[in-house]
């Protein structure tokens, strides 16, 4: 996670398990905009709730829509269960949720880990710290049971905040990661392997599908694929190296003309990053490419835009000017396009929302593979 990111011929089975996602919209920072934000978080206060369709095994459950950009869904923890609504990240491997022993001035979050009212909270005394492009988070390792739908892992390593820096006023609980354990920062083995030793998943796949300008619809799903949230073929992309979700992009493109990523670069598919990023030089280029020199633009001037294609493992991927253009709450239009704050040595991007709207995604740890496909 940057932000705030299967198989040819895996038969996927009927044990799929899908938490919807909605999109919510970002209230600004100032005071009287986060009175706003908590008025609005008071009127549309959630309970978990679980529906099913007869005679199958899918789980669906209603979430808060954060930003017009960010996904969130819930989870619970502990014995009697705490809800917590967390950020489904393939950028990260930890699970994370504020809790008690942070400060109320860092951790204004409505829910915070209670662990002495859990009965199968189990201490430990190792710390962690975890940077994100932005913020970092430092905790302490402990251990309770977590669900996710119907999806049970008891004594699952996870990390509770102790302090941290960005992520005050962000309303959600924490980060969920979804990539490999190799990536953990807690040390323990991440939540989606422990389902997956278990046996809990009937595949070792799960898929995203974020949906575009509606609150509702958006979903993650466990343990295999439906069908119905993309059109044509999957297309599979080989991961660099079976440690993240990161893919090789053969080059960027505009009308085209390569405009970035001219001699093959790295792309990581990220759904805990909002827009898409890269190196400054190139981003700024894109932009004057496009027309613009600020990152707001007149929304009256999107449809005049060109489209932008990502071409990875030979197969061009356009993401139109409406798709990497985003209106915030204020009813302004800015390019999805950002600096990543994090330098490399080597050119590299990450494919976040926006990208991502556009292309549902299956995330294939059994083959160590990304599966592409135009989202519906």
């Amino acid at each position: 996670m940057k932000w705030l990111v299967l198989l040819g011929l895996v038969a996927f089975s009927e044990c799929i398990v899908k938490i919807p996602l909605k999109r919510v919209q970002i209230m600004r920072k100032t005071r009287s905009e986060k009175n706003m934000l908590n008025s609005f978080l008071e009127e549309h206060a959630y309970r978990l709730y679980k529906t099913s369709s007869p005679g199958s095994n899918i789980a669906a459950y209603p979430l808060r829509n954060i930003d017009d950009i960010v996904y969130v869904g819930n989870i619970t923890i502990g014995t009697p269960p705490q809800e917590f609504q967390v950020v489904f990240d393939t950028g990260s491997s930890d699970l994370w949720v504020h809790s008690i022993l942070c400060s109320r001035r860092l951790c204004p979050s409505r829910n915070l880990f209670r662990h002495r009212d859990s009965s199968t909270f189990r201490p430990t005394k190792r710390r962690f710290s975890i940077e994100y492009g932005r913020g970092r988070m430092n905790g302490v390792v402990v251990h309770d049971t977590v669900r996710i739908g119907d999806f049970v892992s008891t004594n699952q390593a996870f990390g509770v905040s102790m302090e941290h820096t960005w992520f005050e006023g962000k309303p959600f609980d924490g980060v969920l990661g979804l990539s490999y354990p190799n990536s953990s920062f807690t040390g323990g083995i991440p939540i989606f392997d422990n389902l997956k030793n278990q046996g809990a998943i009937s595949e070792p796949v799960f898929a995203f599908y974020l949906s575009k300008g509606k609150p509702e619809g958006s979903v993650v799903m466990f343990g295999g694929v439906d069908k119905s949230y993309y059109q044509g073929t999957l297309n599979w992309v080989p991961l660099i190296q079976a440690d993240k979700w990161c893919v090789h992009m053969n080059r960027i493109s505009m009308n085209r003309r390569v405009i970035a990523c001219n001699h093959g670069c790295e792309a990581f598919v990220d759904t805990g990053t909002s827009l898409i990023l890269g190196p400054r030089r190139l981003v700024d280029n894109i932009r004057r490419l496009i027309g613009v020199t600020e990152p707001f633009v007149s929304c009256s001037t999107v449809n005049t835009m060109p489209s932008i294609d990502f071409t990875i493992n030979g197969i061009n991927y356009p993401v139109p000017a409406q798709a990497y253009t985003v209106k915030d709450s204020s009813g302004n239009c800015y390019i999805g396009f950002r600096e990543n704050p994090v330098n490399r040595s080597t050119e590299n991007w990450i494919l976040g929302d926006v990208f991502l709207r556009q292309y549902f995604s299956v995330f294939d740890r059994g083959n160590d593979r990304i599966g592409l496909a135009r989202a519906v």
